[in-house]
């Protein structure tokens, strides 16, 4: 495998989920000549089951099995999890970013103004979503909608391809914010995985990674890491900067389930999931409804053996309890294994009691319960031990920015704590840079193998603007 001249950038960022592209946005929009390299496809999303499996099902890269045979899930495609995610917005705790003298609420304020970040209008709320509201409530629950990152104006009702990958561009996702990034210049290569850092003079220099099957040196003052709670501290070990493994929170979900018999509503079965729900923060324990597509309902019932519900898809509530775990387990260079500990078992057994008596007031019967599984891994790489505040390693010019740096167990959805520290981290480094004095891309800018133009937020075009690899004198 060759490895082609060097190319040189002002800032490498290696991922593009919600931490990556917010904070290749910012340092884009400021000027800065910006690399994206994503290890997984920059393809337009198709709201299919195939494709979605290829994102987030391909064992060893999208999908994880525990040593107690629980699943956990992550994204590898442009925009990372959010492509596949539920759209939930949930704020960062103010507390625990302040104990390490964090403020994120002006990236907030600017991304709750900017973003469609809101509950779903009565009309997107699915009739599965809708009862279990009402029986919540009538159990004096603090049942609500939740702050879905979803354009009501093109969501559809009867759909189902939120978790899919939305093909409409209904569904925020982070494919938005490499959108803008690429728009200022900078470059997305899809395709793209990088290996390790590089370092010179006690320094990060650069990165070595395989691009469209070549391997190639991309050089830059600044590197980024955003492969997310799994990748980044990976990177790091390979680094040579990180120990072999390192203890995660992952968030672990079960879906308590019933079925009822006097639903006769078009489209049951096709809805938002996690359109409502509560939260009980004190006890770390969350629920919501959790309206899945039919195959995924289907696996969850044969997973425990219930194959007299295969059929009852459209007449299933669904309810997901998730809590939050506690820091352990153990990502290394080849595997990823997080087992419940008796704290975590309590919460899940806690949460599950709720669920089935929410279940109950809404007339549910034949009432199961998935086995665990788990799709937010964090707290790999956390602020205060792998990172400073400012999300720097020990190595200058070296940064981490995706739910790695989380500096505690968590319970929420990350997406919008996410997109705060990208924001913050990319106006961070852009000020070390002199506020912009890096220019704008010059003409001649090397362009990396398989590099893509924008990701749009419906998935888009990924070839546009690739252009060819250009030799690295054009950039020195």
């Amino acid at each position: 495998m060759a490895n082609s001249s060097p190319l040189q950038y002002d800032a490498i960022v290696a991922g593009s989920g919600p931490g990556g592209a917010s904070v290749a946005r910012a340092m884009a929009l400021r000027g800065m000549r910006v690399a994206v390299l994503e290890q997984g496809s920059t393809a337009p999303l198709t709201g299919t089951l195939g494709q979605m499996a290829a994102i987030a099902a391909v064992p060893g890269k999208g999908a994880f099995l525990h040593g107690d045979a629980s699943l956990l899930v992550r994204g590898l495609v442009a925009g990372g999890s959010s492509a596949i995610n539920f759209a939930t917005a949930a704020p960062p705790p103010p507390a625990m970013f302040a104990a390490h003298g964090i403020d994120l609420e002006p990236q907030l304020a600017a991304l709750r103004a900017e973003l469609p970040m809101a509950p779903l209008p009565d009309k997107l709320v699915g009739p599965l979503a809708a009862r279990i509201m009402q029986a919540a409530r009538s159990l004096g629950l603090d049942w609500h909608k939740l702050d879905k990152m979803i354009r009501p104006q093109i969501c559809r009702s009867g759909c189902w391809r939120c978790v899919y990958g939305c093909p409409y561009g209904a569904k925020w996702t982070a494919r938005d914010f490499l959108d803008q990034a690429c728009a200022q210049g900078a470059v997305l290569a899809g395709d793209a995985r990088v290996t390790r850092v590089l370092l010179r003079d006690g320094r990060a220099a650069g990165v070595e990674a395989v691009v469209g099957g070549e391997l190639r040196t991309v050089l830059a003052d600044t590197v980024v890491l955003a492969g997310g709670g799994i990748g980044s501290p990976r990177l790091l070990h390979s680094s040579g900067l990180a120990p072999r493994s390192a203890p995660f929170f992952s968030d672990p979900v079960v879906a308590v389930m019933g079925s009822v018999d006097d639903l006769h509503a078009p489209h049951a079965g096709a809805e938002v999931p996690m359109a409502a729900g509560m939260q009980l923060h004190a006890d770390g324990i969350a629920l919501a409804d959790l309206t899945l597509p039919k195959p995924m309902y289907q696996a969850f019932a044969l997973q425990v053996g219930r194959f007299g519900r295969l059929a009852a898809h459209a007449r299933t509530l669904s309810i997901m309890v998730k809590i939050r775990d506690e820091i352990g387990g153990s990502i290394g260079p080849h595997w990823v294994d997080k087992r419940l500990q008796p704290g975590d078992r309590k919460k899940l057994g806690q949460g599950e009691e709720l669920a089935r008596s929410i279940l109950a007031a809404a007339g549910a019967k034949h009432v199961f319960r998935s086995w665990h599984f788990a799709a937010h891994p964090g707290g790999s790489v956390r602020i205060g031990e792998g990172v400073d505040s400012d999300l720097q390693t020990a190595m200058p010019g070296l940064y981490v920015c995706d739910a790695s740096v989380i500096p505690g167990p968590w319970g929420l959805p990350p997406t919008l704590t996410l997109l705060c520290l990208g924001q913050r981290l990319g106006e961070h480094i852009a000020g070390l840079a002199g506020a912009g004095a890096a220019g704008q891309r010059p003409q001649g800018m090397p362009m990396l193998i398989a590099a893509s133009g924008p990701a749009d937020h419906a998935g888009g075009s990924a070839g546009s603007a690739a252009g060819s690899v250009s030799s690295a004198a054009d950039a020195r």
